[in-house]
């Protein structure tokens, strides 16, 4: 087996939630959020990004589901990244306004600036902007990170144009990350990186692992915060699945062989690899026309 990490180009692509109130989930993510609805059919809205006819967030209408309790796996949050400060500013400034009371923070993370909330089912939610990679620093094959206050007052003051005020800006948005709530740091570990292939950037010994393709700060982070212990998770309200998109099929490919020789599960039926983590977080990987 001689490909064992993902390819440099592997990005993230939607989360899909599942949700007990689709009308509210779907005002949040468009009017507060400001993501376009793609397709709305039946229990399943799709909302991104129109002009690129990027999928960003899946909601899929499962009343039935119960609520997720607070010490078990799942999601942590969803990361959507604008590609300016205004377009940040100007999307912050919307939840903050028509939402009160569901921001929980928010951080200068030198590669970053973040800024946090919970949606009205309770699903952390991240806006944040990348500083140019150039201004990263990496030592030893660790991207430095910190978690510097970040006053959202002042970011808002320095950054916000009129435009943004009126409401959220146009441009690109897209899940940068997806940070997951594991049972434990190791086995995330050993499945994220020696399975599915991604690399390690950044450990906090026996509290969360940082991975990513491509020498970006990281795709993925899993985290025991508030689920140390915790075993595989039952279909709940909340995470449905994580996204992520190879550059071609012959990454596709590789990482289903890969899988294969790990022994690891998965239903991989030549357009899609699907599988799920060892606490049931399912991941979707798919290539460019191949979803």
């Amino acid at each position: 087996m001689t490909d064992t990490r993902l390819a440099a180009d592997t990005a993230m692509g939607a989360v899909t939630l599942n949700v007990a109130d689709l009308d509210a989930m779907t005002r949040y993510y468009r009017d507060a959020i400001g993501l376009d609805v793609l397709d709305a059919s039946g229990p399943r809205v799709v909302l991104g990004r129109a002009a690129a006819n990027r999928p960003v967030v899946v909601l899929v209408h499962t009343p039935e589901l119960r609520h997720a309790g607070p010490r078990e796996a799942g999601l942590f949050h969803t990361a959507i990244l604008f590609d300016t400060k205004a377009a940040l500013a100007a999307a912050v400034y919307s939840v903050a306004q028509k939402h009160p009371n569901t921001f929980t923070g928010s951080s200068d993370h030198l590669v970053s600036n973040a800024f946090y909330f919970d949606d009205p089912e309770g699903n952390g939610v991240e806006l944040y902007w990348d500083r140019d990679r150039s201004e990263w620093s990496w030592v030893h094959g660790t991207v430095e990170m910190g978690t510097i206050y970040l006053d959202p007052n002042r970011f808002l003051a320095e950054n916000l144009s009129e435009e943004g005020l009126a409401g959220p800006l146009e441009g690109d948005a897209r899940v940068g990350h997806v940070h997951l709530s594991v049972g434990d740091t190791q086995t995330a570990r050993d499945f994220y990186v020696d399975r599915l292939g991604f690399d390690e950037t950044i450990e906090i010994p026996n509290q969360a692992v940082f991975v990513s393709a491509g020498g970006y700060h990281h795709h993925m982070a899993m985290n025991v915060w508030n689920s140390r212990g915790a075993g595989r998770r039952q279909a709940t309200l909340g995470l449905g699945r994580v996204d992520i998109e190879v550059p071609d099929a012959d990454a596709l490919g590789a990482l289903g062989e890969r899988l294969a020789h790990f022994g690891v599960e998965s239903r991989d039926d030549g357009r899609t690899v699907e599988l799920d983590d060892p606490w049931g977080n399912r991941i979707l990987v798919t290539a460019p026309g191949r979803g």
